[in-house]
């Protein structure tokens, strides 16, 4: 369920503040510390009846959207004095005005950068009623800079393409959170089922648009793209050759079927094309590889030619086709006879943040990919490597001029500074072309000719669907999308850094920041975000 929107009444002000009755009173204090100052320990939240407390039942709390809460309770320490006394600008020496200024322009930059980072926030997506479905999906497909690339370069797109390339060119062009009527209109247009009404009252509204589920809207937009012209190496239309989605986001599975009881009977070979890979949850999953293995090797009963009767046959499948971006759905909901309607599967499972995708496909495959993926592990080491003594060179080297100028004037002779010699180290462009050579000519000719498949078959997680609530037909999704999808080059021509591997997390219109050492909390085992549709693209050989 979507956070309610209240007010908080403190020090003469009214500020606005998200509750989320899902969640315990002591979250709801948190967040009213955000935007107060006044720390839990020290806060009053009065409630009818007395006052909030951190094991109060919400449920009896009953809080609406708009109510008001009065917040009683002083906000931070109190003032302490400066640790220096305060000496005007006419009582300085030159050494000492020229280190005020220093020290202005190094906080001055602070707040500029500060300033520059909630600028640089990519902008949200209002909740139309019910549509945190298709805002979650919406962010995450951004994770596919080649789609936009498609989008904006094809001259002749249908009306949900179309619609979409609109969205993301509007969204681009504000810092606002976006409403996206229009298309949010055109995807009911195309997909009905997402217009229809809730009648059940359980979101709250009685004849408002019912809850979508993510996965399904992730499906239907794949399906709606299919015939968007693929692109070349360049970035232009490819007129008449592969069309986009079976580029970059499908699949190929050779599934071969053999019968347990009659294991002279001839196996049967079907290759089938798939958006998304499955990872089953059963009561014994606790990691998403164990899931996808367990989806992909399976038994049924069907008719045996040879015995003339029902037999157990074993399906194994592996992939043959790997794209550039893999997307794996976690089954979290399932139809339970017993209840007679779909119930959420609370089980933490734990994805990875890189996934080697080997041990699912094809031995023909794997025979491909090994040289290059084999490879590519050892560089991203040495690339890591490098990037440690880079940056505690650049440490050392500015602690080193920041001491300087008060060595030049001490009187006392001081011991020379040991500092971190980076070695031989070349400019970093010089190793990524050599890298690159060498990658290349390990890669498969096939693959490399394949254009938009993975020549690597590892990947790097890109971006998150996450599900809350324990109801498949409620509940509320949002978008988690890795920063250096976004990030890719700064504003001057820098590379962005490679290891912050922080996310930006898409809760509708509003987007924060999310380190990557909570990912670990969206693995499910409770009610909370739990990771349902994960995006994850290839890595790339430079």
């Amino acid at each position: 369920m979507a956070p309610l929107q209240v007010h908080v009444k403190h020090a003469g002000k009214t500020l606005d503040v998200d509750l989320e009755t899902s969640l315990p009173p002591a979250a709801f204090k948190d967040a009213i510390y955000q935007v107060t100052g006044v720390p839990p320990e020290r806060m009053k939240v009065m409630i009818k009846g007395g006052v909030l407390k951190d094991d109060t039942d919400w449920k009896k709390v009953a809080p609406k959207a708009g109510q008001t809460f009065m917040v009683i309770g002083a906000a931070g320490e109190l003032p302490k004095p400066p640790e220096k006394p305060i000496v005007f600008l006419e009582d300085m020496d030159e050494s000492e005005i020229a280190e005020a200024v220093r020290l202005f322009y190094l906080r001055s930059c602070g707040l500029l950068r500060v300033l520059f980072l909630q600028l640089s926030l990519p902008v949200g997506l209002k909740n139309l009623g019910n549509t945190c479905y298709m805002n979650a999906t919406v962010q995450a497909m951004r994770a596919i800079p080649e789609l936009q690339t498609a989008l904006s370069t094809s001259p002749h797109l249908d009306v949900l393409p179309r619609a979409l390339r609109d969205l993301y060119s509007d969204m681009s062009r504000t810092t606002e959170g976006y409403i996206p009527n229009t298309f949010l209109s055109v995807l009911r247009q195309i997909v009905p089922q997402f217009g229809e009404v809730d009648r059940s009252g359980k979101n709250g509204i009685l004849g408002g648009f019912a809850q979508q589920d993510a996965e399904e809207c992730w499906t239907q937009l794949a399906n709606g793209l299919k015939e968007v012209p693929g692109i070349d190496a360049t970035g232009n239309t490819v007129a008449g050759g592969r069309r986009f989605v079976d580029q970059f986001m499908m699949a190929e599975i050779r599934r071969e079927l053999k019968c347990d009881e009659a294991p002279e009977e001839p196996s049967t070979v079907t290759i089938e094309k798939v958006l998304k890979v499955e990872c089953n949850i059963s009561a014994t999953t606790n990691y998403m590889h164990t899931g996808i293995k367990d989806a992909l090797n399976s038994q049924l009963d069907k008719n045996s030619p040879s015995l003339g009767r029902q037999a157990v046959y074993s399906q194994t499948s592996r992939l043959s086709r790997l794209p550039s971006y893999l997307t794996v759905h976690m089954v979290r909901f399932a139809w339970r006879r017993d209840i007679g309607k779909k119930a959420k599967i609370m089980r933490k499972v734990k994805f990875a943040s890189e996934f080697d995708a080997l041990e699912i496909v094809t031995d023909e495959l794997k025979s491909k990919l090994t040289p290059v993926s084999s490879r590519l592990k050892s560089i991203e080491k040495e690339r890591a490597e490098r990037r440690k003594v880079r940056k505690r060179t650049k440490v050392a080297q500015e602690a080193s001029s920041s001491s300087r100028p008060a060595e030049e004037s001490a009187d006392v002779e001081m011991a020379p500074t040991s500092e971190v010699v980076p070695g031989d180290l070349e400019e970093e462009s010089i190793y990524r072309a050599r890298e690159l050579q060498e990658l290349e000519g390990l890669a498969d000719a096939d693959l490399k000719n394949d254009f938009g498949c993975s020549v690597t078959g590892l990947y790097d997680l890109v971006a998150i669907v996450t599900h809350k609530g324990a109801d498949a037909d409620a509940g509320h999704y949002i978008g988690f999308v890795k920063k250096s999808v976004f990030h890719a080059k700064s504003g001057d021509g820098r590379a962005f850094d490679e290891d912050d591997e922080d996310w930006y997390k898409f809760d509708d219109d509003k987007v924060s920041v999310f380190p990557k050492e909570k990912l670990g909390t969206i693995d499910g085992g409770g009610e909370d975000a739990s990771a349902y549709v994960l995006l994850y693209r290839s890595k790339p050989l430079a």
